[in-house]
């Protein structure tokens, strides 16, 4: 056929009978149709067998994702946990949006009348062209979230090759059935712009019930001296009493051996004393820490306080109980005094400078350690109230972006998707503080009575069984005996 017969035919109208009368409207609502149900444009447009693929194929996909949503939920956790997935997830994801926008088009250039005239010409391209722009775009920003999900399991989270010499050994498939209580390291690393190196102001110990969720917070004071070692290590025969230095005089303060202070002064000083690690520093309080209060830990997480602001705003501030004026900068040792202070007032909504100041605020505040440490708990409780499902996904290449750069953490990602379910626990159960009863065990840091706060760690965690009492019943637990609740400590109670 020659060029001139060519260009003839296609410009002859169609003429079988679905195509002659349509108008460039009804081209138009049929090919968005079309994208809604892909095939069925395919079907109108006498294209039966690429019309029956493709709607199979659609709806094949359509039921396999209804499938794994409702019957295999842990299966998809997984698999947005493994960077390999992940991967396949985002190719599979771009692919999808280019052959959905290959539909459109093909069904609309199959449908539309061929004698039109140059505007409903324009017309149907233009909101074709606008369909299309939002088909890309809600697939972009899919493959953003995947990307940022994929970078931040790679970047954060351990993989098989990490080391660490306090990481345990857990079973990959149900890592709780002999583990009864996951204990968690929570260090808040201070390494603001003119400190020397990076100190660990916050110290906190989550423990959490492995079957309920419910967990308990325990707090340590930043200035703690002798800190403990377990024996038999190395760290124990260089420090059998403690870290501390015996040549001081023991009424004298030793700022370099405080528990702050060891993240960083122990590997600089002794490494030669520690086994291989990824973060030296992290698995020196794991080993210490546990001694102190008795307890196996498994894992830490460690946030950067001088940018733990941003993960806050990512989650679009947070919300908490302000009792007294808490104070936004200052230094108590230069007496510099802040520059202004967070003002009382109940369900407060604090964006992150803000919230970094509730957490850290201490300038002249009476007790300043522990309110600190009671403020840090009221600050982890409002997060984990603000980290809701519908929240996160709203904000996640925020969150996972402010994730990479805030988070350290040993916690290996083959064991991620126990870690999410476990969380989710946490989420609806309780959570405590267990307080280690300042004014018997440590009035102050220089000597701490870490007996006594095992015992009162072992009782909070594993209380007695109730019985059935035989006397007069005994007054109310002491709050060293029972753990508080957090709901009941954050409250407004600015008396």
């Amino acid at each position: 056929m020659s060029p001139t017969a060519r260009r003839a035919r296609r410009a002859r109208p169609r003429t079988d009978g679905t195509t002659r009368r349509r108008t460039t409207l009804g081209a138009l609502g049929l090919a968005i149709a079309g994208a809604l149900l892909p095939g069925t444009a395919y079907l109108v447009a006498g294209r039966r067998r690429l019309g029956t693929l493709v709607l199979v194929t659609w709806l094949g996909l359509l039921g396999s994702a209804a499938y794994v949503g409702l019957v295999r939920r842990e299966d998809l956790i997984s698999w947005a946990l493994d960077p390999d997935v992940l991967l396949g997830m985002i190719l599979g994801l771009i692919g999808l949006g280019l052959a959905w926008v290959t539909v459109l088009v093909t069904s609309y250039k199959l449908l539309r009348p061929v004698p039109s005239g140059i505007g409903p010409r324009l017309f149907g391209s233009a909101v074709i062209g606008l369909v299309c722009f939002a088909i890309a775009a809600g697939s972009a920003v899919g493959t953003q979230n995947l990307v940022a999900q994929r970078n931040l399991v790679t970047k954060v989270f351990a993989d098989g090759d990490s080391k660490s010499g306090t990481k345990p050994q857990l079973d990959r498939k149900d890592p709780w059935a002999d583990l009864p209580r996951l204990n968690l390291l929570l260090l808040g690393a201070d390494d603001a712009e003119g400190r020397p190196g990076t100190r660990t102001d916050t110290v906190i110990v989550a423990s959490i019930d492995t079957r309920t969720g419910d967990t308990a917070l325990i707090s340590l004071t930043r200035n703690f001296m002798r800190m403990p070692f377990p024996k038999g290590t190395p760290l124990h025969d260089k420090f059998p009493t403690g870290f501390w230095n015996p040549a001081v005089p023991a009424d004298k303060e030793q700022s370099e051996f405080y528990l702050d202070a060891m993240y960083k002064n122990v590997p600089r000083d002794y490494g030669n004393l520690l086994e291989p690690s990824d973060n030296p520093g992290a698995d020196v309080l794991k080993l210490s820490v546990g001694e102190a209060l008795g307890l196996k830990l498994h894992y830490y997480l460690q946030i950067n306080l001088s940018g733990f602001e941003k993960m806050v705003a990512a989650l679009g501030g947070i919300t908490v109980n302000i009792n007294y004026p808490v104070p936004v900068g200052g230094d108590d040792d230069k007496n510099i005094p802040p520059g202004r202070y967070l003002q009382p007032g109940p369900n407060r909504k604090l964006q992150g400078f803000d919230a970094l100041w509730f957490a850290r605020g201490r300038y002249r505040v009476p007790g300043a350690d522990l309110a600190r440490q009671a403020r840090q708990r009221c600050t982890i409780k409002a997060i984990v109230e603000r980290a809701t499902p519908q929240n996160v996904l709203t904000n996640y290449q925020e969150i996972a972006a402010a994730g990479e750069q805030l988070i350290r953490t040993d916690v290996p990602q083959e064991q991620l998707a126990n870690f999410v379910a476990l969380g989710q626990k946490v989420k609806s159960a309780k959570i405590k503080n267990v307080d280690l009863d300042k004014k018997k065990n440590f009035p102050n840091g220089r000597n701490p009575n870490y007996a006594g706060m095992r015992a009162i760690v072992k009782t909070a965690l594993n209380p007695p069984t109730a019985v059935k009492p035989t006397v007069q019943p005994t007054l109310r637990p002491t709050p060293t005996e029972e753990p508080a609740d957090l709901t009941a400590s954050c409250a407004y109670n600015p008396s």
